[in-house]
């Protein structure tokens, strides 16, 4: 629950793609030739085009700024059957926290979002406000991309764009990556309105498996929120690894992670006075009840949200307050959820500087500039890869 609208979160998308004028997307898996790459750093992507209508609910924005990828195809909702069954067949159950994020999950974010008591969006935007001209200072008025991975909501990219030079606007484009459909069109309709000149090329996609998609070129890869401090170390320096390997020697990757501080006020962000965070994390059940035609029953358990200091985060899960069986009819799968056991649905890794640079120094990647509050409650770091030297 680092984020909002974590990029690898899924939130429903119940549109159909079909022709129309007005919007571009690029198909990866039916490419125009064999070695092309599907994104240059000089104009939009240059493979096959499909046409696609955004959601009725938004107004279109005239002309083809806007140019889509889809990485996902029809393989998602496979992934979800598949993952889900894994991790309530386990002896300590869970579910991936990326299906927090239906459409309720992410209203239920955004108003977390707001709490006095959730302290990681508003100090981090406080962050971006400071320091966005300094950030944005790595494209030195020349051509480049601004990759934002797990975009979601758009409330920090903007801070960036705000930052630049109207003339300058035209030379950067801004590539967000998203697991959502829906929630990437929204967002990037919305900064196309506000930004004049701006181009963006949005994929649709999976941070953990596409990062090969994102183009060549000079750019900035932005990792906003703290979603690094949901992987355990080894998967989250993989996840850096595979980020730096893309980096070339003048590319910044600007990374979100959250500090430690007093137990009371980092637990107090994941149990708030209004109950918002319960009903967030028990919204999973109704994600996959919905997904994989099941009959959770959300009384049935309760939120329950707790700093482990051995592994130092915050452990989030729900914890049966009865015995509690049902079947994912979609793939025939029986689960038992004994009284007192608990489905974990997320870790929140809290940092020291100390730890935090030891991770980075593990993946090939070295600080360049740090950012942080008065506080030093959050940190936003640049880090450039090593290898690029």
């Amino acid at each position: 629950m680092n984020i909002p609208n974590p990029g690898w979160a899924y939130r429903d998308s119940w549109y159909r793609r079909r022709i129309d004028s007005r919007y571009s997307s690029c198909d990866l898996f039916h490419p125009a030739g064999h070695g092309q790459d599907p994104c240059t750093a000089a104009g939009l992507c240059p493979v096959s085009i499909e046409k696609v209508e955004p959601p009725p609910s938004l107004i279109p924005y005239p002309g083809k700024r806007l140019t889509l990828i889809d990485c996902l195809g029809t393989h998602f909702r496979s992934d979800m059957d598949r993952e889900i069954a894994f991790g309530l067949s386990q002896n300590h159950k869970s579910i991936p926290s990326k299906y927090f994020y239906d459409a309720r999950g992410s209203r239920l974010f955004d108003e977390i979002c707001t709490l006095p008591e959730y302290y990681p969006t508003r100090t981090e935007l406080e962050i971006l406000h400071k320091y966005a001209a300094f950030i944005m200072s790595v494209f030195r008025g020349r051509e480049g991309d601004l990759i934002e991975i797990g975009s979601g909501s758009d409330l920090k990219v903007r801070k960036l764009l705000e930052a630049v030079p109207r003339h300058g606007l035209r030379k950067i484009r801004y590539v967000p990556m998203d697991i959502s459909h829906a929630g990437l069109v929204q967002s990037s309709l919305s900064i196309l309105r506000d930004f004049e000149g701006l181009r963006i090329c949005g994929i649709i996609g999976d941070f953990t498996c596409h990062l090969s998609r994102l183009p060549g070129g000079r750019k900035l890869i932005t990792f906003f929120g703290g979603t690094f401090g949901n992987f355990p170390d080894p998967q989250g320096i993989e996840l850096l690894e595979n980020i730096s390997r893309i980096m070339g020697p003048e590319d910044r990757l600007l990374i979100g992670i959250d500090m430690l501080k007093d137990i009371a006020i980092m637990e107090a962000a994941y149990n708030d006075s209004r109950g918002v965070t319960a009903r967030f994390n028990l919204n999973i059940l109704n994600h996959v009840n919905h997904g994989l035609q099941s009959d959770f029953r959300l009384h049935d358990f309760e939120h329950r949200a707790f700093f482990n200091p051995d592994g130092e985060q915050i452990e989030m899960e729900l914890r049966a307050r009865r015995d509690v069986r049902t079947e994912l009819r979609r793939i025939h799968m029986h689960v038992h959820v004994a009284k007192g056991e608990a489905i974990h649905t997320e870790i929140s890794r809290k940092f020291s500087r100390e730890k935090a640079e030891g991770l980075f120094r593990s993946a090939g990647l070295s600080p360049a500039e740090w950012y942080t509050d008065p506080r030093g409650w959050f940190s936003l770091v640049c880090l450039k890869a090593n290898h690029s030297s």
